[in-house]
């Protein structure tokens, strides 16, 4: 299978604490279960099985002490999953350290990028 390639910009991962992280993976997650309103959707839409999306999820958790997603199991109308207020702040601030990132190095691309093309017109 062919790898995807990254979208430009930076891949943002913030270590918390010594094991605690959150970095494209997670956040996406988080993004996908908000949009599907499900762990295996969400999963699904990422190219990741149900099995390492519940284990992610799970981690977040533990490691911040509260729930990030309210589940519901499956029935006659199936599951469901919706963040919580956790879950929510947690993808807000992550979004927001990301755009941060993005503006503060937005110079230093431009200017790698201008170097690309300057380089390879020279060959």
């Amino acid at each position: 299978m062919a790898r995807k390639s990254a979208p430009a910009g930076p891949h943002l991962r913030v270590v918390i604490e010594p094991d605690v992280m959150i970095g494209p993976g997670k956040a996406d997650l988080l993004q996908a279960i908000r949009d599907t309103g499900s762990i295996s959707a969400a999963g699904r839409r990422l190219g990741m099985s149900y099995r390492r999306a519940w284990l992610l999820v799970d981690e977040l958790n533990r490691h911040l002490g509260a729930p990030v997603i309210d589940a519901v199991t499956g029935g006659a109308r199936g599951g469901g999953a919706a963040l919580t207020r956790t879950g929510e702040e947690v993808l807000a601030r992550y979004r927001h350290m990301e755009a941060a990132c993005r503006e503060a190095i937005a110079g230093d691309v431009q200017a790698l990028k201008q170097l690309i093309r300057r380089n390879q017109r020279q060959k």
